[in-house]
């Protein structure tokens, strides 16, 4: 799978919130995916071919909820499920709204915005 990969925040309380904050803010597209998951390789798929390589965290065993409650204290309403998607630092969704928005045609225009796409 051709993604980059990023390690995991090693801190604890809140500079670990700030850390994911940032990362989240600095990739215009960022994956969050279990380790293994088909849905996030599906995903990674989708988003290849439009040329964008999105960033991939991979979530290990037990890390889920911690993580979760990590995103659920950034701003905006994020209904977490993996893998996650954020594009241009929002939280976009899950594949099945990736999915939906590929389909609309509306998935290519905030690729562009992010700056993930420059064509």
């Amino acid at each position: 799978m051709a993604t980059a990969m990023i390690d995991r925040p090693g801190e604890d309380g809140a500079d670990a919130s700030e850390r994911l904050k940032r990362v989240v803010e600095e990739n215009p597209v960022l994956v969050f995916g279990q380790r293994g998951c088909f849905m996030c390789h599906v995903v990674n798929r989708l988003l290849l071919g439009h040329g964008v390589k999105a960033v991939v965290w991979e979530v290990e065993e037990g890390e889920e909820s911690s993580l979760v409650q990590e995103i659920a204290m950034m701003p905006g309403d994020q209904r977490l499920q993996f893998p996650a998607v954020f594009i241009g630092g929002r939280f976009v969704g899950g594949i099945d709204r990736l999915i939906s928005l590929h389909i609309s045609g509306d998935l290519v225009p905030i690729l562009k915005e992010a700056g993930a796409l420059w064509l």
